[in-house]
């Protein structure tokens, strides 16, 4: 794969001006929990359009493209939130998206890609992760690639979160935000570290696939098990290799929870607050409700919230789907 570049702030800024028309400037709110360690805010992402973050870097890589690229179409490799928000870009632009996903990608987003006018094509995960590290799906190899996470244009697009942050929470400690491939959370802290560099940015990830964790305690790229589970939109086998020199450089670590302590934030979530979250979104505020992101000011970026019902039903009755 070729070198990844973090996003300068000049690129989020000019990423922040260019998907004005398509991303909604999201709301932090407190989470409503007298019982929490600390002071907790949740940056609610599961309200925008396709229900996640990924309208943004998708909108800001696209919009980046020269057009004539995209002609023929455009794909991307994802388990669902980032197939949304290239569907729904491709929609507006007028040309044909495909997602190429896991077999284990839920049904609620793959019914979602479709309901956006894209495809998808099912893989085994570790055929869908070579496609991340390959960059190129070759029945697809015609059209336009829009990598999921490692792409400068796309981690810009993702670091307007943390200007979000920054304009209203700028007393704050602590951020901490859900680890897939780490375009999110590299995103996020490119942004708030040039404005402010010692607050902390952790990695938010389940103990069934925590990479970011393993590596960050070995000092290097760790391969770990991976065991899927309801918490679809984290968690893998590995740090992708050129992701980890931003990783490690501008984050201050991994936070883990396990799968029922995410189940738990996800009840708590809409119970306290009435904020559907999906398992990754809702995987940063257990950690922060556990105190594993220390005290002060907290934001756990609720990444989105896209669960499918008959799971989201089963976890409000107290069950781990």
């Amino acid at each position: 794969m070729p070198v990844v570049e973090a996003p300068s702030i000049e690129d989020v800024r000019a990423a922040r001006e260019r998907i004005a028309p398509w991303a909604v400037r999201t709301p932090l709110l407190p989470l409503a929990a007298d019982d929490a360690p600390g002071e907790i805010h949740l940056k609610l992402e599961n309200l925008q359009p396709i229900g996640s973050f990924k309208i943004r870097g998708a909108g800001n890589a696209l919009a980046l493209a020269d057009p004539a690229r995209l002609v023929r179409g455009v794909y991307t490799a994802s388990a669902g939130n980032m197939a949304q928000g290239v569907a729904w870009h491709a929609r507006r632009l007028g040309v044909p998206c495909t997602a190429v996903v896991p077999d284990s990608a839920p049904e609620a987003k793959l019914a979602a890609i479709t309901r956006l006018g894209g495809t998808f094509v099912k893989v085994p995960f570790d055929a869908w992760w070579q496609v991340m590290i390959d960059r190129r799906f070759e029945p697809l190899a015609d059209r336009f690639f829009v990598h999921p996470f490692a792409e400068r244009s796309v981690m810009a697009g993702n670091g307007t979160i943390g200007l979000e942050i920054m304009e209203d929470l700028p007393d704050v400690d602590t951020v901490v935000v859900p680890y897939g491939g780490g375009g999110l959370s590299v995103g996020i802290a490119a942004a708030i570290k040039s404005i402010k560099p010692d607050v902390r940015v952790f990695a938010s990830e389940v103990d069934t696939g925590a990479p970011a964790a393993a590596s960050f305690a070995a000092g290097r790229p760790t391969p770990v098990e991976y065991e899927p589970s309801f918490v679809d939109g984290i968690g893998g086998k590995a740090v992708l290799e050129p992701m980890w020199p931003l990783v490690q450089a501008l984050l201050d670590g991994s936070v883990t929870c396990s799968v029922a302590e995410a189940a738990a934030a996800v009840r708590l979530l809409a119970v306290r607050n009435r904020v559907v979250a999906e398992g990754a979104g809702a995987a940063p505020v257990a950690a922060a409700f556990a105190g594993k992101a220390g005290g002060g000011k907290v934001v756990a970026v609720v990444s989105g919230g896209n669960i499918d019902a008959a799971k989201l039903a089963a976890i409000l009755t107290g069950a781990i789907p």
